[in-house]
């Protein structure tokens, strides 16, 4: 088991993915496999947005040696804004509506097998991107992705009801909607040495996107890097036409699409002030913002 670590919590959302009525029993079942590898765990269910931050600092308060967070993409970003800069491990078991994370460590979607590579896994020091509004000076970390355009948009407007009931699908429906009235409008974005014209940016912690997605298939979750897709055209029959090449993976092969790496990346409004931002699935509202890597920021539990 990761050394020294007798005691866990672990933080879930309710109202996370599909088959909720089996996630108390899948919990109890990871409690108790937990339990016979020496580790004392307990439960605490969010209460709602924002709520897995807070629980996150009170563990962290009460000296808590090991957070587990079993929720999607929001609920993981959400214990990692809670948990950054402190030395308290995290583990992930998967739920939600998409999991990042557990894509990217190969970590199966089933809580009980999930949770029996918790006792042999590996601790890992990672960097995280943070994300801040340079107007109001607001901040949020982030631990896979972010981006600004169409998916900050669509995510700033997809009906939280409609992601409960229909799951990635609500994606996929106010995305498609977003591609017939979104206009598309540019804007500035700027790295070390680089300054594009974009009507879209990912910055890439991790090669999944969301989904079924792999965008930035050169980043590295333990580098410290961004890798930065910038999305260039305003048609959106060229976007139309990136869909079926980023289903198969090639969006690297498409014109008008560049890739490059970055520790600091800049997206400041150029004419139109409604181009929003996000980071793990979640709104930071609208440009201008800037992502940057902050070194040394968190602890994973990783399957050895």
């Amino acid at each position: 088991m990761p050394e020294g670590i007798r005691e866990a919590v672990i933080v879930y959302n309710p109202a996370a993915g599909r088959r909720r009525e089996r996630r108390m029993v899948e919990l109890e079942q990871a409690r108790q496999i937990l339990w016979r590898s020496g580790i004392r765990t307990e439960l605490r269910g969010t209460q709602g947005p924002g709520t897995a931050t807070e629980i996150a600092r009170e563990e962290v308060e009460r000296g808590m040696q090991l957070v587990i967070v079993c929720g999607g993409d929001g609920t993981i970003n959400e214990v990692v804004n809670g948990l950054a800069g402190t030395q308290v491990p995290m583990a992930v078991l998967p739920a939600g509506t998409a999991n990042v994370l557990a894509k990217e460590l190969g970590i199966p979607w089933d809580i009980p097998q999930a949770t029996e590579l918790i006792p042999q896994g590996q601790r890992r020091r990672i960097a995280l991107g943070r994300v801040t509004q340079t107007k109001t000076g607001e901040s949020r970390y982030f631990l896979c992705t972010g981006g600004a355009g169409p998916d900050g948009v669509m995510i700033y407007s997809v009906s939280l009801g409609l992601k409960a009931k229909m799951g990635v699908l609500a994606y996929w429906m106010e995305g498609f909607r977003q591609l017939a009235v979104y206009g598309f409008p540019h804007f500035r974005v700027t790295t070390e040495g680089k300054v594009a014209a974009a009507s879209m940016v990912i910055v890439g912690r991790t090669k999944h996107y969301g989904g079924p997605f792999r965008i930035t298939t050169e980043a590295e979750l333990f580098g410290e890097e961004f890798e930065v897709a910038v999305v260039t055209t305003r048609s959106r029959v060229v976007y139309l036409a990136y869909l079926p090449m980023l289903w198969m993976g090639r969006l690297r092969r498409m014109r008008g699409v560049l890739f490059w790496k970055a520790r600091e990346v800049r997206c400041d409004l150029i004419d139109d002030p409604y181009v929003y931002a996000q980071v793990d699935g979640e709104t930071v509202g609208r440009l201008p913002v800037v992502f940057e890597i902050v070194p040394d920021a968190l602890t994973i539990v990783v399957p050895a």
